[in-house]
């Protein structure tokens, strides 16, 4: 979804010089921003809360780089969203942007796109196969049942809809 959202991001932004946005881009618009100001503060949270301090607990020294390069990542993303959302929010009141305003939206988003695609290679591919390998039984269910909680989800109603005996 990330990277959807990005493309979305980045599609509009190619479209916005001397034209006002329509109704449909609007709310693509919208649906982009309200994606990365509610879901990608989760996912952040998701792992600098639950699965990092788990993954650090086991002392395996492998991880800790890669971790910490995340972690970093995090930060950058955080702030480079926050000023997507002010030129997103800003195009949205005015219907329109000055050049200058699309081409740093296009730049922010370029730059966004090259962090994401090496975070989420290193994630798909290091650490969370790590994590598989490395985490309990127990504490892969507890970090499920915080991710649930932190969206609001009642965790026991979810295991209780869940097959138990999938085919």
């Amino acid at each position: 979804r990330i990277e959807r959202y990005l493309r979305v991001l980045a599609f509009l932004a190619s479209q916005a010089q001397g034209s006002r946005l329509s109704e449909e881009q609007c709310q693509a618009l919208e649906a982009a921003l309200d994606y990365f100001r509610v879901a990608a503060p989760l996912h952040t949270l998701d792992e600098e809360k639950s699965l990092f301090p788990r993954m650090r607990t086991h002392q395996n020294p492998e991880p800790t780089g890669q971790l910490e390069r995340l972690e970093a990542d995090h930060q950058s993303t955080e702030t480079a969203h926050r000023e997507v959302d002010a030129i997103g929010r800003r195009w949205l009141a005015e219907g329109s942007l000055p050049d200058e305003a699309v081409r740093r939206l296009s730049l922010i988003l370029d730059n966004l796109q090259a962090i994401y695609q090496a975070h989420i290679h290193q994630e798909d591919n290091e650490v969370f196969p790590l994590a598989a390998k490395s985490l309990e039984p127990s504490e892969l269910g507890a970090l499920g049942r915080e991710m649930a909680i932190r969206r609001g989800l009642d965790p026991d109603h979810l295991l209780r809809q869940w097959p138990s005996n999938p085919k």
